[in-house]
């Protein structure tokens, strides 16, 4: 725990996946709600096959979920969310004439069922 899972969509070929990868675990790690940034496993996610509601339009998206364990605050969730949002926004490419959607969530993970160990 932490797990952050960011998908996009390929028509982003540009997506600059290590950077990414870098400035998100930084920010997420720069947080208080996370004591040790070897919890933290991020992984990005091209996705292939893709439809974004019904027109024929030029759409692209970037969507991550960040999945912490329960009890966290509100505030602390909103914090970590636009750490995430800050990121992509930032680093998602706007291809001319594509809209691009970004979207953020944060899911709690059930603690008394997680199980997590070192090896």
């Amino acid at each position: 725990m932490p797990h952050l899972t960011v998908e996009y969509s390929c028509n982003l070929p540009d997506f600059p996946a290590p950077q990414a990868l870098r400035e998100l675990n930084a920010a997420v790690c720069a947080s208080p709600e996370v004591a040790d940034e070897a919890d933290l496993k991020t992984r990005l996610v091209r996705v292939d096959a893709f439809e974004i509601g019904t027109q024929p339009a030029q759409r692209a998206f970037v969507h991550a979920q960040l999945r912490l364990l329960s009890g966290r605050t509100p505030e602390a969730k909103a914090d970590l969310s636009e750490r995430v949002a800050g990121v992509l926004r930032r680093l998602t490419p706007r291809p001319e004439g594509v809209l691009v959607q970004l979207s953020v969530e944060i899911v709690d993970m059930d603690r008394p069922s997680y199980v997590k160990e070192r090896l």
